[in-house]
């Protein structure tokens, strides 16, 4: 499977993002459509950190005298001192590894070329999507960037506490950010690959001041968007900001969590560069591409719990699918001992997160318990699922029996099982036992 892998040990920002995927292989040329929307350029460049040689990718207004080539490419300057990653508070001064956040003195001009920086209006949530729908986008790079803008959205309606549709952008509004994000998604589409993953991501650590107060690291969206993606957070190494919103909006949008770098016949590899220069890490974030082996799915969850000492038996066996009916993705039921050596059992219910406050109030109705908790389990790792209806004939007769289909990521299958309802209906027609026509209907798709 095409794979592409980010090593998040220091971080991430919007342009960080770009900078690496331009670095790994993605072709420039591509980012033309958000060029000719808003009034900007994108510059692509070389820096070094820490001996090691990184690109960089400026948002630059297009007003600015080029001398460049078509699509802004620049590999003479030799140095990268300014991060155009926008925050999506308003920050004070102060220092920040991966983004300008808005500090007071507006647009302004580094090596002769005025940055884009803040540029255009503050726009709303929906604004936004009108906008990234007027830049006649491929049809899954339009999804993918108004993906992650739902992501900074939600972020930013909760750390505020107003709805989505009423959310307004500050920073990630402005054209810089909105030339990141869809930046990200264009040069994602060209490398053309199949599963993005990222390890753990670097926060920095320390306190970043923002027109709200001063607040530690990461800030509150920063936290916000990491709830719902499927990677981890861990704080340092540096005592600087290291992920944004913008930069952990697009990871938290296009990448599965891994703890480690998956195994690569890598192809293509490279370095998009930070702002800050630290003494022993060098401030990049690494993006390698290859082929790599399959794995299961990362897929968003919550555990709902509670335990129960007076429910009938007939009650539990009729819990499952009620709780199913209300949502509920599996439902467990557990002997267990409560206090006074009383004997009681456990409920442990899977759930999505749209469905928690749903099945919660279903368990308490259909229970009578007192209180549902809520685990510290935020996902799984489900197989590829795929169904098939595999036909038998038995005495002249052919039956139709469902069977389900386990695989990874690379289609590697490793489990094939037969509906047991499907079998049993054919199993009472048919007067053969159920586990026999089980196995006549798997080993049909075998085959």
């Amino acid at each position: 499977m095409r794979t592409l892998a980010f090593d998040g040990r220091m971080g991430a920002s919007g342009d960080m993002v770009c900078a690496a995927l331009v670095a790994a292989g993605a072709e420039p040329s591509v980012l033309e459509p958000v060029e000719e929307i808003l009034d900007v350029r994108y510059r692509v460049g070389t820096t070094e950190k820490n001996g090691i040689a990184a690109t960089t990718v400026d948002v630059l207004l297009d007003s600015e005298d080029r001398n460049q080539n078509e699509h802004g490419h620049d590999h003479s300057h030799d140095s990268h001192d300014h991060s155009h990653e926008e925050h999506s508070h308003e920050h004070s001064h102060g220092d920040h590894a991966h983004g300008d956040h808005d500090h007071t003195h507006g647009d302004h001009s580094h090596d002769g070329h005025t940055h884009a920086e803040g540029a255009g209006p503050s726009r709303s949530y929906a604004e936004v999507v009108e906008l990234v729908e007027s830049m006649g986008l491929p049809a899954g790079v339009e999804a993918d960037a108004k993906a992650v803008f739902e992501v900074l959205g939600r972020a930013e309606a909760a750390v505020h506490g107003t709805d989505l549709d009423e959310t307004h952008f500050h920073e990630v509004g402005a054209d810089d950010a909105i030339a990141d994000v869809v930046g990200a998604a264009l040069l994602l589409a060209d490398l053309d690959v199949e599963r993005v993953v990222t390890t753990p991501v670097a926060t920095g650590g320390g306190e970043v001041g923002m027109s709200h107060g001063v607040y530690p690291i990461p800030a509150p969206a920063v936290v916000e968007v990491a709830e719902r993606a499927s990677w981890a957070l861990r704080g340092g190494p540096v005592e600087a900001e290291l992920l944004t919103p913008t930069g952990a909006a697009i990871l938290a949008h296009f990448a599965d969590g891994v703890e480690q770098l998956p195994t690569l016949d890598v192809d293509g590899s490279g370095y998009g560069a930070g702002d800050t220069d630290f003494p022993e890490h060098p401030n990049v974030l690494r993006a390698l591409v290859g082929d790599g082996q399959g794995s299961l799915v990362p897929d968003e969850i919550r555990v709902l719990e509670t335990t129960l000492d007076d429910v009938t038996p007939e009650l539990l066996g009729g819990l499952h699918e009620r709780l199913k009916g209300a949502g509920a993705r599996d439902v467990s039921v557990f002997p267990t001992t409560m206090k006074k050596s009383r004997p009681g059992h456990l409920v442990q219910v899977i759930v999505k997160p749209e469905d928690v406050e749903r099945v919660a109030r279903a368990l308490a109705v259909e229970t009578g318990t007192l209180g549902v908790r809520e685990t510290g389990a935020r996902h799984r790792w489900i197989a590829e699922r795929a169904f098939e209806t595999a036909e038998i004939e038995i005495d002249g007769t052919t039956h139709e029996v469902t069977v389900k289909i386990a695989s990874d990521t690379e289609g590697s299958v490793y489990d094939v099982s037969a509906e047991y309802d499907d079998a049993a209906a054919v199993a009472a027609e048919t007067g053969l036992p159920i586990r026999e026509i089980m196995r006549r209907a798997e080993n049909v798709v075998r085959d």
